[in-house]
């Protein structure tokens, strides 16, 4: 059986670190959850998860960093990084339950003849109950094409590294080439997805995002395709949480849904018009 380390770094994550991280602390070993100089609460929620699991994460209060130090920081955790196989988890990513167990499952069978799994994303946008066309989704790897993402890495490829500023970061070997463009064969996809929240709201309150530079704010003005009535959330969000925690159950305002239906069809048109080939 494999063992498994999560990498959680975030930064300004209040609203949805505790349910990322409370998604798959089940199923790793470890999780290094790391913090670079959040403004809102999401310092106190890391450190209530760290109470909850004493032994199993180790908690770093960084200070902030820029694009440059990105990867430094990622190579410090993966330093860290003690088991067979690391595992990304950011703070805005929530995973079922049925999924992480079929990326760790997948791990543990099978961890010995592959280096990488990627899985597909499902995009929230404007709010918790709405999400991103297929249309929108432009990253290439394991031979498809859509919301994708590279989220297990084996140690066991030789000079793993981190390497590229925020933004086109991502895991080279010792001759340099990313993770995602080595041996296609030991690139597996997984239909395990798991819910990205990247585009909404991410401080836990008002006041909170106020003290959050708008800079750093990637909330998408977009009216996404509504989720059905009775569509299964991830089992996180139902169960206990501590108070500080925000719930995830907020609708986009009128102000929101106002300018939204201005960008939306403008986004569209531009997707249409443009495609762009990522990696992750």
């Amino acid at each position: 059986m494999a063992t498994v380390t999560a990498h959680t770094l975030v930064k300004n994550e209040a609203r949805f670190v505790w349910y990322a991280a409370m998604s798959v602390v089940e199923h790793v070993d470890k999780i290094l959850l790391w913090d670079t100089g959040s403004t809102d609460t999401t310092r106190e929620i890391i450190t209530e998860i760290k109470k909850r699991y004493p032994k199993k994460v180790q908690t770093k209060f960084l200070g902030e960093i820029g694009a440059n130090e990105f990867p430094a920081v990622r190579q410090k955790m993966l330093e860290a990084t003690k088991t067979d196989w690391l595992f990304v988890v950011d703070g805005d990513e929530i995973w079922w339950e049925k999924s992480i167990a079929r990326v760790r499952n997948e791990i543990d069978k099978k961890g010995g003849k592959l280096e990488s799994l990627v899985v597909p994303t499902v995009n929230a946008v404007g709010d918790i109950y709405h999400y991103q066309e297929e249309a929108a989704g432009n990253y290439h790897l394991a031979g498809k094409v859509g919301h994708l993402a590279l989220r297990a890495v084996s140690m066991s490829i030789p000079g793993l590294s981190s390497a590229k500023p925020h933004g086109t970061w991502g895991w080279v070997d010792s001759s340099g080439k990313m993770v995602q463009d080595r041996d296609k064969s030991k690139i597996k996809f997984i239909n395990a997805a798991y819910l990205h929240t990247t585009f909404l709201q991410r401080a836990g309150s008002t006041e909170a995002e106020s003290r959050v530079p708008k800079r750093s704010q990637k909330r998408k003005h977009e009216i996404g395709i509504s989720l059905p009535r009775d569509y299964f959330y991830p089992e996180v969000f139902f169960k206990e949480r501590p108070d500080i925690v925000p719930s995830v159950w907020e609708k986009m305002n009128t102000q929101f849904y106002l300018r939204a239906l201005v960008e939306t069809p403008l986004r569209k048109l531009k997707r249409r018009l443009f495609t762009r080939k990522v990696g992750y």
